[in-house]
């Protein structure tokens, strides 16, 4: 798990305090406990959903855009 915090996060943000390590810590942490893959599951994310078929695909960046979302509307 820390290696994914550096490795994913840390390692690409420039972190002005602890205020703002705290607050990029939890974006992360909600965004890799829900929408990001895991191998292990299957490629699925914690949180499952049904696949998605009709609709506008629109990106949600995650934390400034070092990660994105895609969901369809």
């Amino acid at each position: 798990m820390i290696g994914s915090i550096r490795r994913e996060c840390i390692d690409h943000v420039v972190v002005f305090g602890e205020r703002h390590l705290r607050h990029v810590l939890f974006s992360y942490m909600s965004y890799y406990n829900g929408t990001r893959t895991h191998l292990s599951l299957n490629k699925d994310a914690p949180k499952s959903r049904a696949a998605e078929i009709v609709g506008r695909i629109i990106c949600h960046p995650i934390l400034g855009g070092l990660h994105h979302q895609y969901i369809r509307i």
